[in-house]
């Protein structure tokens, strides 16, 4: 028996089969294949699509991408065993076939080989191909996992041979399952090993005119983007509340891109659940930006997932998902904020930086954020503290060199040197008592 699922939108929920699909344009595939005795024997979740160059009539070339899967079916995926190798099989669209073989060892599995098949007799994709019929690119991969481990690679992977470019991201897949049960050992792409170190592609200042950097390679920093406000409805309540300037900074074929999101043109959707939500954000070249976020300890929430799907400026597609990230971690009930620029890493080759940012997923009241945020992180104490100290620094601006300048009112200068530095969420090492309390009060005034 084969049962598979398909997420068209995160958090909205899966849609299981069995045997006979319904009628669901997916772009994230997840196959639960059972043996005989109804026991889990291969699992796979991934995402794909496909860049054909081929010849025109006119004797021409074109270059065709397909990334909408239509409605798949998996005949002839097998579990496999011992002495025989695993497979899944993928048919899709008119005369389109996926498969991907894997072959076991004592204590490992391979991922064998790939085999993209597609049809240019199919007139809606390949309208004026020159030669018609079904062709084939084979690719030997024998990429090895250890048995028992379910292999995991967020970052876009490429593969490329006759003139076909096949794109794979968010791939989890473990073959020759062991005792019906997936494995909660991840082994990591190579990528994926290193995308945690990654540093954002963007520079912090202008190169200068000497600069040989190539800026087709290093995009100079776009303006600070405007700010936009978003929200998710759950019936007539507000649900999710977000507000922040996005930029994202893709990397695509060696050619990096800067992109500010313009929010007066941007629509937004999601979805909301006692454990889950979503912020779906949308444009003319943005097919789909998904923020993800989740309960974690029953008592915080966290972003955990980042979507992306666009087009670029060359007219090709960037894809990419990442299921398992930690950013915007705050306590249920309240919101995440920071006012200072910050880095999501999705993978190396996409970030986003945020400006202003603020976000509430759960437990919205009267379509309001909560305002207990930064109380959380600065007990009153604390702040008892630095209002005293602010209100030395207003007195002994003398004071704010070092050592201490003639004339310095004895005892009031406290030690260490001023200015009065300490760690802020958001603005950082080295705060001033003064900038911590302005920005407190300016977040939270009223």
């Amino acid at each position: 028996m084969v049962c598979f699922r398909l997420s068209p939108v995160p958090g909205s929920g899966l849609v299981l089969l069995c045997l006979v699909l319904g009628a669901v344009s997916s772009y994230a595939l997840e196959l639960n294949l059972t043996d005989s005795e109804k026991a889990l024997c291969l699992y796979a979740k991934w995402q794909m699509n496909f860049t054909i160059r081929y010849e025109t009539t006119s004797k021409s070339y074109k270059t065709v991408t397909i990334s909408n899967l239509g409605t798949p079916t998996y005949n002839g995926s097998i579990c496999g065993d011992n002495q025989n190798g695993s497979r899944i099989a993928v048919q899709f669209g008119s005369g389109f076939s996926w498969i991907v073989n894997f072959t076991k060892s004592v204590s490992v599995y391979s991922i064998d080989s790939i085999s993209f098949s597609y049809n240019t007799g199919d007139n809606t994709t390949f309208p004026d191909a020159k030669d018609k019929g079904i062709l084939t690119v084979n690719e030997s991969v024998a990429f090895k996992i250890p048995l028992n481990d379910i292999f995991r690679c967020n970052s876009l992977s490429t593969l490329v041979k006759n003139g076909v470019v096949q794109n794979y991201w968010d791939v989890h897949v473990q073959a020759f399952v062991q005792n019906g049960t997936v494995s909660t050992n991840e082994y990591l792409c190579e990528k994926d090993n290193t995308t945690t170190t990654v540093v954002p592609i963007v520079p912090t200042t202008v190169p200068s005119p000497t600069t040989t950097s190539s800026p087709t390679t290093t995009p100079s920093p776009k303006e600070k983007p405007d700010v936009g406000s978003y929200l998710v409805k759950n019936g007539s309540d507000t649900c999710l509340l977000a507000t922040m300037g996005l930029q994202l900074n893709v990397t695509h074929d060696k050619v990096a891109s800067v992109i500010n999101i313009n929010p007066n043109v941007t629509g937004y959707s999601g979805s909301c659940h006692p454990q889950t939500a979503l912020l779906r954000l949308n444009s003319s070249n943005i097919k789909y930006l998904d923020f993800v976020f989740a309960v974690k300890n029953e008592n915080r929430f966290y972003l955990k997932e980042v979507n992306v799907s666009m087009y670029l400026a060359n007219g090709s597609v960037f894809s990419f998902a990442n299921n398992n990230l930690s950013y915007w971690d705050a306590p249920l009930g309240s919101s995440y904020m920071c006012n200072k620029e910050q880095t999501v890493s999705v993978s190396g080759e996409f970030q986003i930086n945020t400006f202003d940012l603020r976000v509430q997923p759960f437990n919205v009241k009267d379509g309001k954020y909560s305002t207990d945020e930064l109380k959380q992180n600065w007990n009153m104490n604390t702040l008892s503290q630095l209002e005293s100290l602010e209100r030395k620094q207003q007195h002994l601006r003398a004071c704010d060199t070092w050592p201490l300048p003639t004339g310095c009112p004895n005892g009031m200068c406290p030690v260490p040197p001023p200015p009065f530095l300490y760690r802020h969420p958001c603005l950082g090492n080295g705060s001033t008592a003064g900038a911590i309390l302005g920005d407190w009060k300016t977040q939270f005034s009223g």
